[in-house]
């Protein structure tokens, strides 16, 4: 090769490697689009993003769209809620449909819900288009103790004000569920609720059961309502069989302390018998060691031995009378 050619080529590779470097390192296709759509943006200002570690792309295409929606966004806007971990094309979104809603809705606090960890652009789009939650069935017992059960279907619609730190759906549903039962509790017979299932979503729409969250209940509808079981019928019966247990157990308790009783006096009885029966038998020996000694004469004990004979003869003579008496009857 000519040596005088040598220095326009390394030129000419040099002036490439710059421009390849300078079209990696700066978005100048970016910087380029932005200028189209009336966007000004600085060359330093990109190269700034760079060195700060933001993407361009995702901080001057949001600006963009925002530029021809016809809001007034900053770029140091953006780029400082990119660099706080938020969702810089999200919140421009939300900014447009709030504007296109004419709902007031500044950056600041649609980047604050972002950064929140809610949806902004659902957020706005639920406040332009309510939601419908459907609860499960809530039981609740009357006073006449029967169960009804009702599912209520509850329009929302988001309140943005009170998107940061406002309860969500969870809330709403065990508030309505709570007003429910409530409502059914206090109902003096199921047949009211079944003529009436309108009271329920008054008693609970007036009781501002969205207060604190981050909806706005705009209406409550009972969608279904059916009767359940007879609590208090059921509560009497186990009641009635508690009752029945308790006095079975009471009556088993007394009939074992007369059988105790009983099985005492038995032994009572068997006792004296047997203190009788000793005795009967230390009759006859007291009886020799009376004529032995001369306390007790022949006559006298013929006249005891009499004694027992007649007394033995009148017993049987009653005891025979007594069975014709049960003969004759």
């Amino acid at each position: 090769m000519d040596p005088s050619l040598i220095m326009p080529v390394i030129l000419i590779a040099v002036i490439l490697i710059a421009v390849a470097i300078l079209f990696t390192f700066i978005p100048v296709t970016l910087w380029i689009s932005a200028l189209a759509a009336g966007v000004k943006v600085g060359i330093l200002t990109l190269i700034g993003m760079r060195l700060r570690r933001v993407v361009p792309s995702r901080v001057i295409n949001p600006l963009i769209k925002a530029h021809k929606a016809g809001l007034d966004v900053k770029t140091n806007q953006l780029e400082s809620h990119y660099l706080a971990g938020g969702n810089v094309d999200r919140v421009v979104n939300a900014l447009i449909a709030a504007h296109r809603a004419n709902i007031e809705l500044s950056f600041e606090r649609a980047a604050a819900i972002d950064l929140a960890g809610r949806d902004v652009l659902e957020a706005v789009q639920m406040s332009v288009n309510p939601e419908v939650i459907e609860t499960p069935f809530i039981a609740g017992i009357a006073m006449d103790g029967i169960e009804v059960k009702a599912k209520a279907r509850i329009t929302v619609r988001a309140n943005i004000d009170r998107l940061v730190g406002g309860a969500g759906e969870e809330t709403i549903i065990a508030r309505v569920g709570e007003g429910v039962v409530s409502t059914i509790g206090s109902s003096d017979t199921h047949a009211k609720v079944l003529e009436n299932p309108d009271m329920i979503s008054h008693t609970v729409l007036a009781k501002g059961l969205d207060a604190g969250t981050a909806f706005e209940i705009l209406s409550i509808d009972i969608a279904d309502v059916d009767i359940g079981k007879n609590i208090g019928a059921m509560l009497q019966t186990d009641q009635a069989e508690a009752d029945k247990k308790i006095a079975q157990a009471k009556a088993e308790e007394r009939r074992a302390m007369a059988v105790a009783q009983e099985q005492e006096m038995v032994a009572r009885v068997q006792e004296m018998r047997a203190k009788v029966v000793e005795a009967e038998a230390e009759v006859p020996l007291a009886l020799s060691e009376a004529l032995r000694s001369g306390k007790l004469g022949v006559m006298d004990y013929l006249n005891y031995e009499n004694i027992n004979a007649d007394t033995d003869m009148r017993d049987s003579i009653g005891k025979l009378s007594k069975d014709n008496n049960d003969d004759e009857n």
